[in-house]
C-alpha cells in the first residue's frame, strides 16, 4: 500500500460510514484511475430493496459507462474482501487491481481474482474491521441475508 491507495480506499471507508448512517450494511468502494475517482459508492441493498447493489456494484453503477481501457487501468477498492458478486464484476471488466480494507470478518475471492492475474492487496484496516465486526454482532440477520447464509439465530 502506498499514499495514493491509503487515500482512496478511505474513501471507501467514507461510504460505508454513510451506509452505516442511512441503515445499511457498512461496506464502501471506489472505482479510480490514475488520480481520477471515477465513482464511489456502499452497500444500499436494504435502502434500495435491492439484491445486487453490493459497495462494488454501487461504485461500478455510480462511475457509469466507461471504455473497456479504463476499467483496465482501474483499481477497486473497497472495504471489504469482495463476494463472488463482486469478484465476478472485477473480473467481467478486467479491472487490474483491487485494494482490500480487510479479510477478517469476510473472506470472498480473493484467491480467484489473483488466479486470474488480479493485484489484490489486502489493508488489514482496524476501521474497516470494527465497522464489519460491531454490524455483524448488532445485526446478524441483515449480514447473513447480504452474505446469501441461512439465518440461524
Amino acid at each position: 500500500m502506498n499514499q495514493h491507495d491509503t487515500t482512496f480506499l478511505q474513501l471507501a471507508i467514507a461510504q460505508a460510514r454513510q451506509g452505516l448512517s442511512e441503515g445499511g450494511i457498512p461496506i464502501g468502494a471506489a472505482l479510480v484511475t490514475g488520480d481520477t475517482v471515477l465513482g464511489v459508492g456502499h452497500n444500499r441493498r436494504i435502502q434500495l430493496g435491492s439484491p445486487i447493489r453490493h459497495g462494488e456494484t454501487d461504485a461500478l453503477e455510480n462511475a457509469g459507462r466507461q471504455t473497456a481501457a479504463t476499467y483496465r487501468s482501474s483499481t477497486m477498492y473497497t472495504t471489504l474482501s469482495p463476494c463472488d458478486m463482486c469478484t465476478g464484476a472485477i473480473l467481467l471488466y478486467d479491472i487490474p487491481r483491487v485494494v482490500i480494507g480487510e479479510n477478517t470478518t469476510f473472506l470472498g475471492g480473493e484467491a480467484y481474482l489473483k488466479s486470474r492475474g488480479v493485484d489484490v492487496i489486502v489493508a488489514d484496516d482496524k476501521e474497516c474491521i470494527a465497522l464489519m465486526t460491531d454490524f455483524i454482532i448488532e445485526n446478524p440477520s441483515l449480514w447473513n441475508e447480504d452474505i446469501g447464509e441461512e439465518d440461524n439465530v
